[in-house]
This record gives C-alpha cells, sequence and structure tokens, in this order.
C-alpha cells in the first residue's frame, strides 16, 4: 500500500513520559512479518480518562473499558490490531477477560486496571490461545519511552493506516515542564461519534481523573468529533488520556488549579494534530479539507451543517475532481436539516467568493476557484445568514482509491 501523498514527511520527534513503559510484539494474530499487539505500561497512581464509540454495537473492550473507567486508575493500556474483537457475543467477552487476567498476573496488576483496544475487521472472533501465549511476552519486551519506541507503538496499532500517527506537546505546570505524548490510528471507518480510529495520550502531571476526563471531553469535542472520512462511525473508537504524575507536579484538581489551562491546551493541541493525520490518511484521499460554516443558529447547528458538507459524496468526489460545483454545497446545507436563509447564503471556496445573497456574485472566477482546488489543502466557507453560530470540520475527498481499499479489505 502507498503511503499517502497527505503524509508527513517522517514520524515526529516524541519525547520520553515519565512513568510509562512500551512494548510491541508480531503475535501473528492477523498480519505476517509485522508488529499487531502494543502495551504501554504506566506507572502506580496513574489517573485516567475516556471517551468512546456512541456506537449501539460497540465492540467488547469498549465494553469493557465503560465498566472499569469509574475506578480513575489504570496500570496499562494493551491495543491489537487487525480484528475489531466486535461482534464476536461471549466469545469477545471472553478474549476481553483472558488478555486483561493474562496481562495482569504477567505485569503484577489488577485486571481491571488495564484498559483495551482493539481495531481491525467486524465479527471475526480473536484467536485466544495465540492471545494467551503472546500477551506474557508482550509483558516482557516493555522499555522506557523514547523516539523509536514511540514510533513502533504507533505502527503496532495500524490497520489500513499507511503512516504512524504521533504529536506531543508541552506545558508549565506550576513551573515544572511535562509532556502530553498521544499516538493514534484511524484511515477509514471514520466520523467519530463519542468521543476504525484510537487514540492513546500521556502526560507525566499529576492529574485527578475528574480534571483528565474535563480536560479530554472539551479536546476531543474540538477535534475527533469534528473530522469524517466516510461518515461511519465505528464499533471501536476510543481515545484514552493517562496521567502518571512522575513529573512530580502539583496535584491537579479542576480549572482553577494552576497549570490547568496550560495542560488543557497540550492535551488539545495533540488531539488536534492526531485528528488531522487521520484525515490526512483518509482512505484514497488527495485532498485535505477544511469546512468552515459560519452564520448559523447555534455552534452546534454549525457543525452539523459543516459535517453536511464534509459528508457528502457529491461534495467530496468534486473536490477529488477539482470541480467548482458549488452547487452541491447548496445542497448540502439545505439537507443539513438546520436553519439556513436561502437568501442570504454566502460560499468561498479559498479566498474566492462564490455567491452571495443567495446567487452567484458577478465577478466570481471559476478558473481562480479551480486553482484552489488543486492544492492539497482546500478551505471551504459557508456563512448561512441565520445568527452568529460558528464551527470547523475536516474531511477529506472522495476518490477510486477509497473503494479500492475498502473493496478488498478482509483479502
Amino acid at each position: 500500500m502507498s503511503v499517502s501523498p497527505l503524509a508527513p514527511a517522517s514520524f515526529p520527534e516524541l519525547p520520553a513520559v515519565g512513568g510509562v513503559e512500551l512494548a510491541t510484539l508480531a503475535a501473528g494474530l492477523r498480519y505476517e512479518k509485522r508488529a499487531d499487539l502494543m502495551l504501554a505500561f504506566l506507572a502506580e497512581g496513574t489517573t485516567v480518562a475516556g471517551t468512546f464509540t456512541k456506537s449501539l454495537c460497540p465492540s467488547a473492550p469498549v465494553d469493557w473499558c465503560r465498566r472499569i473507567l469509574a475506578n480513575g486508575t489504570a496500570r496499562a493500556v494493551a491495543c491489537n490490531a487487525g480484528n475489531a474483537n466486535a461482534f464476536t457475543g461471549k466469545h469477545g467477552d471472553t478474549a476481553t477477560e483472558l488478555t486483561a487476567t493474562t496481562l495482569a498476573t504477567a505485569l503484577g496488576v489488577e485486571a481491571n486496571e488495564i484498559f483495551l483496544a482493539s481495531t481491525g475487521v467486524i465479527g471475526e472472533t480473536l484467536p485466544t490461545e495465540a492471545l494467551a501465549s503472546a500477551l506474557p511476552v508482550l509483558a516482557g519486551n516493555r522499555v522506557p519511552t523514547s523516539a523509536a519506541t514511540w514510533q513502533e507503538a504507533a505502527d503496532a496499532i495500524r490497520t489500513t493506516d499507511t503512516f504512524a500517527k504521533g504529536a506531543s506537546a508541552s506545558a508549565d505546570v506550576a513551573g515544572t515542564a511535562v509532556n502530553v505524548v498521544g499516538i493514534a490510528k484511524g484511515s477509514g471507518m471514520i466520523a467519530p461519534d463519542m468521543a476504525t480510529m484510537l487514540g492513546f495520550l500521556f502526560t507525566d502531571a499529576a492529574v485527578t481523573a475528574e480534571a483528565l476526563q474535563s480536560m479530554l471531553s472539551d479536546g476531543v469535542e474540538h477535534s475527533f468529533n469534528r473530522i469524517t472520512v466516510d461518515s461511519d462511525t465505528s464499533t471501536s473508537d476510543t481515545v484514552l488520556l493517562f496521567a502518571t504524575g512522575a513529573a512530580e507536579t502539583p496535584l491537579i484538581s479542576g480549572p482553577n488549579d494552576p497549570g490547568y489551562a496550560e495542560l488543557a491546551a497540550a492535551v488539545s493541541a495533540v488531539n488536534l494534530d492526531l485528528s488531522h493525520q487521520i484525515v490526512r490518511d483518509g482512505e484514497g484521499a488527495t485532498k485535505f479539507v477544511e469546512v468552515r460554516v459560519t452564520g448559523a443558529e447555534t455552534d452546534q447547528a454549525a457543525k452539523i451543517i459543516a459535517l453536511a458538507i464534509g459528508n457528502s459524496p457529491l461534495v467530496k468526489t468534486a473536490l477529488a475532481a477539482e470541480d467548482a460545483n458549488w452547487g452541491r454545497i447548496v445542497m448540502a446545507v439545505g439537507k443539513a436539516g438546520q436553519r439556513a436563509d436561502r437568501d442570504a447564503l454566502a460560499i468561498w471556496i479559498g479566498d474566492e467568493q462564490v455567491a452571495a445573497d443567495g446567487i452567484q456574485l458577478d465577478g466570481y472566477s471559476e478558473d481562480r476557484a479551480t486553482e484552489h482546488l488543486k492544492e492539497d489543502h482546500v478551505i471551504l466557507t459557508t456563512d448561512v445568514g441565520i445568527g452568529s453560530g460558528a464551527a470547523t470540520i475536516w474531511t477529506c475527498d472522495l476518490t477510486h482509491g477509497y473503494i479500492d481499499i475498502n473493496a478488498g479489505y478482509r483479502s
């Protein structure tokens, strides 16, 4: 599989995070000659926050994580790639419990402190015998975090991704520098609603589970929940944030504590970076597309309209063809189910204003609009003429490459 033309030049140089050890293993659960298991072992006292898919057909690992999240603490997170462990009945629960209990024994921790994620094909059972033999080996492979081990971990959780995804940011907490590092996977079945995509973030700051959840939920809403590749919400969408406290900062317990705003901003920056990378790796994508909507009744209405534009196959195929068919944007606004004033509608393709007051502008240049559509980063802006609500979402174009990838995904 060729690497996305929108991929970054290289995997970022991610810093170490105290209190985190990483391990990977080629267990042969689906893929040959590549790692398909990832483990992050976490220091005692690590707190956790999480957001999960709103799909009514969630995977067994999502159910597991939801059950143990209320404890607020974590000692490990493990992920397998190639098999979603979703829609697998009691076997799915058995495989999940086997994974947690086997790792708990190998690591010397409690099973309900081990968070799990699976990604890949839906409806196929995980090979439990292979898991049972591989997990102790995985646990024994753990090493401190480094630029190399972060990349190995990000590689191990990929499925149809064409490149590994990682991001980092730093923050000052009461005079102490702390790091936030994240890895993610995702390329298709991307329209997160939670929060197949996964994201794992780690910081060495000391944060209560409640404060961590507030940071994560806000960050996810303005990043992962504002991307779409194909409008399909996965059974497995999971984003987890862990705080080890290894930097020995004062404990952050709420938004008024020193360092809260700075750390929350770093968490949001990592979420946004990772979510953009997922869109840039959209299956078959050749354009990174930013859809801006203003003038809506509320911010939520603007988001719904923006997603209607970003999810429209007609809009997305026009972008792939570099065709400035702005009537398709009008169509998408009209079908969104949110208030819009047809006779006040304004549209831009890049810096070129196409329409105002519900009609095409005199002086509009389709040639200039088309030139913008030839760029890798396309911006579509629409004002719907109702109020002050605004939102931005990110998507990609729709090419025949998407069909090629998904028509043969299981082969």
